[in-house]
């Protein structure tokens, strides 16, 4: 899509805004970077949350470049059954997190998700776990990248490298400065912006397309979309339905071992908000994520010609006043880069934690986290750059986690059975087939393997191969040198 043919004096107020508002999100980061005393403070402010803030920080991380740019793009090309991944699957992950897992892991005490392997099956689990929750963020920040380059290209022309790299930079900054803190403080700001701005924009959509009323303008929304365009779920085919649930569990479960949310859940002030802020993100988070839905829907109808990016942007330039469209990208930019911070943050304080930590004892620890930091927005860098649609590098970056780390957290968390040996076997053949098919460029599971007809995608089956590693190897002997070495751990994940 071509930048927005807008005024210049209008580029200049959204220039300036943006300039503005950079420097208001550096002033909190220097201004929290002095409550940061402790490693704890840097990445779980300090165990302190409150309810109020402790469910605005998952709702603003996760309602990002994904839920804000690429489902409305997804939805306007295709439908809304492009909704799979976000945000009903993100939503439930939400509620999940909430009614399974939020009150026994606070109650651990940890830093990082790795840090629960670690105490439920061994160092060799911590560092493997590790090894693939680093990597398994790339996407999802390159994913932030390029949805904020998608915007200055829409309304700047600026070129997408170009867009990407300077979103890296600004993003990056303030993480460095602020950690924890500062992404609590901007998120709880950041989503009231963010709500309030879908919801102006979505009535604007009707009274234009109603012509000065509501009920006309719904009226018109479903007398002119095509009927295919509101099927929620994808029914054409058994192989697209399989495709479409896939999607959905992608996003339902494959972020239950991500940093990003347990980083929150350990944050809380109490096992009771750790609970109740998922439960209400989750909640909150589908509601909202409504908004966008609808807007790509309008984009479906309103524009002519084919979106590749930005949807949001666009609209907001065509129904606002200029005033309330600055406003409103300003909030839009502003919900990307609340979930860039978070997003770097939580694979560097694994790769800190639990490997250069772990292998280099002595090193100061806060001076590794931030190193850390850089190490993966340069990695998450290469990652945007690389070209891929944002809706696949997010795809990908699910994926890893959810094959790769889904079981032996579950059946370790919430059951008795297994040992190291299993959860061993389960990353490796997890993460192994879906390394396998990566490289390979699969898409279906086995695809070379099997006929056309019984192709389906890989990542269900490869999550129940993980799944059939850690039962059997959990039928091994356990030995001991593999198991948590005190019986209260064991006490701490059975709650």
């Amino acid at each position: 899509m071509n930048a927005v043919e807008v005024s210049w004096q209008l580029k200049w107020i959204l220039g300036a805004a943006i300039i503005l508002y950079v420097v208001a999100i550096y002033a909190l980061s220097f201004w929290a970077r002095g409550r940061i005393k402790t490693t704890e403070d840097f990445v779980v402010a300090g165990r302190r949350l409150p309810l109020s803030l402790a469910w605005a920080t998952i709702l603003a991380t996760w309602f990002g470049a994904c839920t804000m740019l690429s489902a409305a793009d997804e939805v306007a090309r295709e439908g809304l059954h492009r909704a799979a991944l976000d945000p009903w699957g993100a939503g439930v992950c939400l509620l999940l997190a909430g009614l399974f897992f939020a009150g026994p892991l606070w109650r651990m005490k940890l830093l990082t998700v790795c840090d629960f392997f670690r105490r439920r099956f061994g160092k060799s689990a911590e560092f493997l776990s590790a090894c693939v929750i680093v990597p398994s963020y790339f996407g999802w920040i390159a994913a932030q990248f390029v949805g904020v380059a998608g915007m200055l290209h829409l309304f700047f022309g600026i070129p997408m490298a170009v867009g990407i790299l300077v979103t890296a930079l600004v993003g990056t900054g303030y993480t460095l400065l602020g950690g924890m803190w500062s992404v609590t403080l901007t998120d709880a700001i950041q989503i009231v912006l963010v709500a309030g701005g879908l919801i102006v924009l979505a009535a604007e959509a009707l009274w234009y397309l109603g012509g000065g009323s509501f009920l006309a303008g719904w009226l018109a929304f479903v007398d002119r979309l095509p009927p295919e365009a509101m099927t929620p779920v994808d029914l054409s085919s058994l192989q697209a339905f399989y495709g479409w649930l896939t999607v959905f569990l992608i996003g339902a479960l494959g972020n239950l071992p991500g940093q990003d949310l347990m980083q929150r859940i350990f944050a809380a002030r109490s096992e009771r908000v750790a609970r109740n802020a998922c439960l209400l993100a989750g909640l909150a988070y589908i509601a909202l994520g409504m908004f966008p839905l609808f807007l790509g829907l309008v984009a479906k109808i309103t524009f002519p010609q084919q979106f590749e990016r930005a949807v949001l942007p666009a609209l907001a330039n065509l129904f606002l006043h200029p005033v309330f469209a600055v406003i409103f990208i300003l909030a839009l930019l502003s919900a990307v880069l609340s979930t860039i911070d978070s997003a770097i943050l939580s694979p560097a304080v694994v790769l800190a934690q639990n490997i250069v930590l772990r292998l280099m004892p002595r090193l100061p620890t806060l001076a590794v986290n931030r190193m850390a930091v850089l190490f993966v927005a340069t990695a998450s860098l290469a990652t945007a750059l690389a070209g891929q649609s944002m809706y696949s590098l997010l795809e990908d970056a699910y994926e890893l986690t959810m094959v790769g780390l889904l079981v032996p957290l579950c059946l370790g968390l919430l059951t008795r059975r297994g040992n190291a040996a299993a959860a061993l076997a389960s990353m490796l053949v997890g993460s192994g087939l879906w390394l396998l098919h990566y490289i390979a460029q699969w898409e279906c599971f086995l695809e070379r393997l099997v006929p056309e007809s019984l192709r389906f995608p890989s990542t269900i089956p490869v999550t129940v191969a993980a799944l059939l590693a850690y039962l059997v190897a959990s039928l091994w002997p356990a030995q001991s040198r593999f198991l948590p070495s005190a019986p209260e751990l064991v006490a701490d994940v059975a709650g």
